[in-house]
């Protein structure tokens, strides 16, 4: 398995650098650590790029909080609509604040 072409391949569908991917592959490859998604990257690194807490971030994409956690830790990968959704404010993190007034 190439680690870093997957890398890049995932990146490129996400439209953004997601940080710990390659490790998260790297441990996936060994057997070892936990087993990250890209979805759980792309929720993680979208929140972070807002400056957002789970619990403002919940409320901005009419989410509640648990499903957020639950998306972050990997226990269930977000909808399609919401990847599209957190792909569009993980390029433009200023569209959050649109979100605010619905």
């Amino acid at each position: 398995m190439d680690i870093e072409q997957i890398a890049q391949a995932i990146e490129a569908d996400a439209g953004m650098e997601l940080n710990d991917l390659r490790q998260g592959l790297a441990e996936m490859q060994a057997g070892v650590g936990r087993v990250t998604t890209a979805e759980q990257l792309l929720v993680r690194a979208v929140r972070a790029k807002t400056g957002l807490s789970q619990q403002a971030f919940a409320e901005r994409i009419l989410t509640p909080v648990a499903t957020l956690r639950d998306w972050e830790q990997g226990r269930f990968a977000p909808p399609g609509g919401v990847l599209c959704l957190l792909t569009l404010v993980g390029n433009h993190p200023e569209l959050i604040g649109e979100l605010e007034h619905g």
